[in-house]
């Protein structure tokens, strides 16, 4: 396939998976949206597939990760239950941010992929890499904590280390620290060293932000590791100079990050604490004036009241929680 025709194709993807986006956020039209992004997502592959950067010695390997992704799809669909789909899409961002992990590592020790760029454009490759690696990481250990407080594998209850924030702050200057050796570094040995303290220290903090939130307030922070998947896609595209992965990065981030941005509100919480997991372990956090309002509300009712209550009634709504 010529790269024009590859890149309308991506171009046709990125315009199905907004549509998905637009339908999913109804749930009238949830289906349409499921079944857009499904379309856009074959397009994209097949472009792929068919483009001129696939040698025909990659194909086996492709069509064998192809197999394999979708042979645990398929059974991930027939058996996780719908309660536990909070758990699984935690679960499916910690691969997200693995892949992001590995493509990075592999961009940088492919001698064509890194000698390719002199200069400035070498700064900003290396860049690309540092920061996808990062990203990547802090969502694959986050998201594999997520997934075990979801699945109740690991405690519910927050883990607030002494002088946490001090952690956080130490953590990234050494991160910024190695940013600048492993940019400043002339050899393949010399930038490993920081890039693999670097990345230690990543699946370091998505643990630690992780463990100090609580179980209740797990969507949020899955919601939050959604927007991170996002940026680690957006990373990895700009790493392969590939424009859907970005376009379709940038989505899923800003998406998740808008969610994100919206349900803290709603809770009364700060976004900034769920960036640096502080959330959920706010001794003195207040609740909204609703959720104050609709704690003072509830009171207890018999078997025979509730059943009198639904037969007089004409409308009921039912909501159901989440996770």
């Amino acid at each position: 396939m010529p790269a024009t025709l590859s890149t309308i194709a991506y171009v046709g993807a990125t315009i199905l998976f907004i549509l998905s986006l637009g339908g999913l956020s109804n749930p009238e039209t949830s289906r349409r949206g499921n079944l857009y992004g499904m379309i856009g997502m074959a397009i994209a592959v097949l472009a792929t597939l068919l483009g001129p950067r696939v040698t025909p010695s990659g194909y086996a390997w492709i069509v064998g990760a192809l197999a394999v992704g979708a042979a645990i799809g398929v059974y991930a669909a027939r058996v996780v239950k719908m309660t536990q789909m909070p758990e699984l899409v935690a679960l499916m961002h910690s691969l997200v941010g693995l892949a992001a992990v590995l493509v990075g590592f592999a961009n940088y020790i492919d001698p064509e992929a890194s000698g390719a760029f002199e200069g400035a454009e070498k700064t900003i490759h290396e860049l690309e890499i540092y920061i996808g690696i990062l990203i990547g990481a802090v969502t694959f250990s986050g998201s594999i904590i997520a997934f075990g407080k979801l699945s109740a594998k690991i405690s519910g209850k927050p883990v607030l280390l002494p002088a946490r924030h001090w952690m956080n702050l130490a953590g990234l200057a050494v991160v910024i620290w190695c940013g600048g050796l492993f940019i400043s570094s002339q050899s393949l040995a010399q930038g490993m060293a920081p890039l693999v303290i670097m990345t230690a220290i990543a699946l370091l903090f998505g643990v630690h932000m992780v463990m100090a939130i609580g179980g209740a307030d797990m969507p949020v922070v899955v919601s939050m590791l959604n927007s991170y998947s996002g940026w680690a896609a957006a990373a990895t595209g700009f790493m392969l100079s590939n424009d859907l992965l970005i376009v379709t990065g940038a989505l899923v981030g800003s998406s998740g990050a808008i969610l994100s941005y919206i349900m803290c509100r709603a809770m009364n919480r700060s976004i900034f604490s769920v960036i640096l997991g502080g959330f959920g372990g706010e001794a003195g956090a207040e609740a909204s004036p609703m959720a104050q309002a609709a704690q003072k509300k509830i009171k207890s009712a018999s078997v025979e009241d509730v059943a009198f209550m639904l037969e007089n009634s004409r409308k009921m709504i039912i909501v159901p929680g989440y996770g």
